[in-house]
């Protein structure tokens, strides 16, 4: 388990996914019962696309690999890039054409 000994310290600092990419800026933590249950971080350009628009996501503390100059994310946390992009898949119908479906 990772020790923090100041969290306002970790409020602004960059964070990035274990493979390097960068990910966001921490904004917030949350704290339950006087331990810290998760972060709060802005989100990139970069993965915008991939976590459907949304602006910010909350990382839960074991999803956090470390805490350093910069803040590390575990990437298996993460959706996939193309798991939430709109794809449109073809199934075929009852009379042998191909139907789309969005």
């Amino acid at each position: 388990m990772l020790r923090v000994k100041r969290v306002s310290e970790v409020i602004g600092k960059k964070a990035y996914t274990s493979e390097g990419d960068f990910f966001g800026q921490v904004e917030e933590v949350n704290l339950v019962d006087n331990k810290i249950e998760g972060w709060r971080i802005r989100v990139g350009s970069g993965f915008v696309s991939s976590l459907g628009g949304a602006r910010g996501v909350v990382i839960p503390h074991q999803f956090v690999k470390a805490i350093g100059d910069v803040f590390v994310v575990n990437k298996a946390s993460l959706p996939a890039r193309d798991e939430s992009s709109a794809m449109i898949e073809e199934m075929p119908a009852s009379d042998g054409s191909r139907e789309e479906l969005m």
